[in-house]
């Protein structure tokens, strides 16, 4: 089964609990009680969270449902990039980055500072898919692989009909239309880990560095990840990399990626069976994730372009209302949260992700 249209695509900036209890009915998601929920409803409120785009969708869903089980608890999430996440996380102005790229290195050591001397835990919460989407008329089923796609984001194939991408795709009637990469302006996990990505699959093709930033050096720049699907909706000969519920949302076509073992489509089963085989490499409760390995395999029917969002949080350093407020919202999102997000272009979490994710959730002080 296809991975299904978001119908509850937020585009405001600010997302408040308190706001998104119509918009999340449009995800069929089964009512909750509070009888039921995972969730304590304890601590503080609003709780505030910053960051990913790629997690937008998903945050709508569950931020409506942690609403509907805690009466009068909302949760304030804002859609600013996964860089400016961790940034406000670190500066201490929100109680919860939401990022596609685990916190690391120096700012991890700000983060542990903000943390009171503890250390930033990074949450897995969510997969979403990341497809090649593209708008080219007349080509509603196209084949790429790693290497072809890294040259195009390079510059290094420069228009549709180039030999490289034809040869991918006997029969196909390719235009001689320009490539247009769409690349994110801002800083994002998205880029971090699609460059990622091409280096690891195509490591003879993609020799950039990759990071929050983008790197590529051609095409047009857009802000978020609806910024990129728009750009790309209004722009002929265009292509970009963007999570999946927002390709459906603007009605762009996604390409099959040969990973070395034939055309893969992008669907829950593909996705689901890459994230099946996904080891960790964070020790504990840090619960980081092997990417690595993850975006460099090349098992037959599986789509290992996958995108993992993970909440960061202080592992300890919270007040008493903050720290039972985060506990409490992240177990409604990790249990009850999880329905509707097939629907949100996402793919649920294994059991297996979501035991050790509890586990790490509950060891929060």
């Amino acid at each position: 089964m296809n991975l299904k249209r978001n119908g509850a695509l937020m585009s405001a900036v600010a997302i408040s609990a308190m706001l998104l209890t119509a918009c999340g009915s449009d995800a069929n998601v089964e009512t909750v009680g509070a009888e039921d929920s995972s969730a304590s409803c304890e601590g503080k409120s609003p709780l505030t969270g910053e960051g990913s785009s790629a997690q937008q969708n998903a945050m709508s869903n569950f931020t409506s449902v942690y609403s509907s089980v805690c009466s009068g608890k909302s949760v304030e999430y804002t859609t600013s990039g996964s860089g400016n996440g961790r940034t406000q996380f670190v500066a201490g102005l929100v109680d919860f980055a939401g990022s596609d790229s685990a916190i690391k290195d120096e700012q991890a050591a700000e983060a542990a500072t903000r943390c009171d001397s503890n250390p930033a835990w990074n949450l897995p919460l969510v997969f979403g898919p990341v497809a090649v989407a593209y708008n080219l008329d007349g080509v509603d089923s196209l084949v790429l692989t790693p290497d072809v796609t890294a040259r195009m984001f390079t510059g290094q194939i420069t228009t549709w009909n180039d030999p490289a991408i034809a040869a991918l795709n006997e029969g196909v009637d390719l235009p001689a239309t320009p490539v247009t990469p769409v690349y994110r302006s801002d800083s994002s996990g998205t880029s971090d880990n699609f460059q990622r990505f091409l280096s690891d699959a195509a490591p003879e093709a993609w020799t950039l560095d990759h990071s929050s930033d983008w790197a590529g050096g051609v095409g047009e720049g857009a802000n978020g990840s609806s910024g990129v699907a728009q750009a790309v909706s209004g722009t002929p000969g265009s292509v970009t990399y963007v999570e999946f519920g927002f390709v459906e949302q603007e009605g762009l076509s996604a390409a099959n990626i040969d990973f070395g073992n034939g055309p893969v489509e992008l669907s829950t089963e593909s996705a689901a069976a890459a994230i099946d085989a996904v080891t960790f490499s964070g020790e504990g409760n840090d619960l980081v994730l092997d990417l690595d390995t993850l975006y460099a395999s090349n098992e037959a029917d599986t789509y290992p372009l996958v995108l993992a969002t993970y909440e960061i949080v202080c592992s300890a350093g919270y007040d008493a209302d903050t720290s039972a407020a985060v506990k409490s919202f992240l177990l409604s999102a990790a249990n009850e949260g999880q329905q509707g997000l097939e629907e949100a272009g996402y793919v649920p979490l294994p059991d297996r992700f979501k035991e050790r994710l509890v586990t790490a959730i509950e060891a929060i002080a």
